[in-house]
């Protein structure tokens, strides 16, 4: 067998991969969501805060990420069976998604939730610099943030935590 001087013995390696593991599945510190206004495509304004005592899901996405294309139904599906219990979701379109094709998009797909434009980034600024997408903010009824998930979402997962929440 050959060895190479850079390699990590194999206990090292385990333990770096379970460390690595409980990273990912423990939620970060919960705070508090920061109190912003979405300006939807449908006209009215929806303040953050006003949802309050429900759980909400923020999803930035933009046209051009084929994971957020290819997760859209799913959330469709997820916001389809649980809005009637409470649950909200708003989708904030990113700066630089040109505001005609977030419009085209949302009606083609006919886009159940509420969609925002992000047009000066401060929705995004306001939520730690998001800047790739998907990135998703899951807010509990107290209004903290209990899950932030950068790529695609488990779906199961979050299905669950959000029906802890109804």
């Amino acid at each position: 067998m050959i060895q190479s001087k850079y390699a990590i013995p194999a206990t090292a390696a385990g333990l770096l991969l379970v460390v690595m593991a409980l990273l990912y599945l423990v939620p970060g510190p919960v705070r508090a969501a920061p109190n912003v206004t979405f300006q939807t495509l449908k006209g009215p304004k929806i303040e953050l805060q006003s949802v309050r005592g429900k759980p909400v899901l923020v999803n930035f996405w933009a046209t051009t990420c084929s994971v957020c294309m290819e997760e859209m139904p799913h959330l469709i599906e997820l916001y389809n069976e649980l809005n009637p219990d409470g649950f909200e979701m708003v989708g904030v379109a990113m700066s630089y998604d040109p505001p005609n094709q977030v419009l085209e998009l949302t009606e083609a797909t006919q886009l159940p939730y509420n969609i925002s434009l992000d047009l000066d980034s401060a929705i995004a600024h306001a939520f730690d610099e998001v800047q790739l997408t998907p990135s998703s903010f899951l807010i509990d009824p107290e209004g903290n943030i209990v899950l932030y998930k950068l790529g695609a979402l488990d779906l199961p997962a979050l299905r669950h935590q959000i029906l802890s929440y109804l």
